[in-house]
């Protein structure tokens, strides 16, 4: 008996190209509401992630994955597809960076350093905005 009949990899591909290429309103229109459900699923899903997790990291997943894909195919992805998509990306993200910035700015210029020594002799100064921007992390 033949085994079951399957397009070939490139026919897949090419289909997948056409049918996602005209698909933006769609995956609009379905991500439009879905934020509630996805928080409620991503949340309730944890206790699976941390296990499916731990066992990547027995598997050594992560660094088959990076060899695998291999340096080309960063640099490939990263020339060809991220150069086009980084300043929209940067414009798009510019209202939650300073949003996200914002409390560290506010935790540094509210920070009372000792004074300043000779060179070499100022590691308390890095030491303490080390420390305050790590509990600002901490504290959420």
């Amino acid at each position: 008996m033949p085994g079951i009949k399957v397009k070939t990899a490139q026919a897949s591909a090419d289909k997948f190209k056409r049918n996602a290429g005209g698909a933006t309103d769609a995956y609009k229109t379905g991500v439009a509401a879905a934020g509630p459900d996805w928080q409620a699923h991503t949340a309730a899903s944890e206790t699976v992630w941390a296990q499916a997790t731990q066992d990547a990291i027995g598997r050594g997943a992560f660094g088959k994955g990076v060899t695998k894909a291999g340096a080309g195919k960063y640099t490939d992805r990263a020339t060809n597809l991220g150069a086009g998509r980084y300043v929209s990306g940067i414009n798009a993200g510019a209202a939650q960076y300073q949003a996200g910035i914002q409390p560290y700015l506010d935790v540094l210029s509210n920070l009372q350093l000792s004074p300043r020594h000779v060179k070499g002799q100022n590691q308390d100064r890095a030491n303490a905005v080390a420390q305050a921007l790590r509990a600002k992390k901490l504290a959420g």
